[in-house]
């Protein structure tokens, strides 16, 4: 009973990390600029996590980008000025969908290949098995006389 207290205690503390996360509330000048803020902060990787937006993110990082984010849009701002000033300061990885550029090439074009590699790779070994089946095809007299026990097996 002990051990159950214990872990529920333990479930409830690690729990409460997310109840105690700061609810951040921004004025804004008009809504188009409320939703040009959400809609970049859900474009926008937070540095620190993995792959974690701006909006869903916790770490301090992604609560001062929030802010630079606010501080940008109130400044005037374009989407575009905003986005470029992330990539300058973190590159491609603080965009979900990083631009085609060289540095990206392999991310945007390495699954195509590597689903044309296997469809090769899957056609040559098919190819392959086909002839080695048409190497091992049975002569005449063998056939005749596979038939023949076919036959003698079906009549019984």
């Amino acid at each position: 009973m002990r051990l159950v207290s214990h872990v529920l205690l333990l479930v409830l503390m690690l729990a409460s990390h997310h109840a105690a996360a700061v609810v951040e509330t921004y004025e804004f000048a008009n809504a188009v600029d409320q939703r040009r803020y959400q809609a970049l902060i859900e474009e926008l990787r937070c540095p620190k996590c993995q792959n974690q937006n701006l909006a869903g993110s916790d770490a301090p990082i992604a609560e001062d980008l929030r802010n630079e984010v606010y501080r940008l849009i109130n400044s005037g701002s374009s989407d575009q000025e905003i986005l470029q000033y992330m990539l300058d300061r973190y590159g491609d990885f603080v965009l979900y969908r990083p631009r085609f550029t060289l540095e990206t090439l392999a991310l945007w074009l390495g699954p195509g290949v590597l689903v044309l590699l296997g469809l090769g790779i899957w056609w040559r070994l098919s190819r392959a098995d086909s002839k080695a089946l048409a190497a091992q095809s049975l002569s005449a007299d063998e056939q005749k006389n596979l038939d023949d026990l076919l036959e003698q097996q079906g009549g019984d």
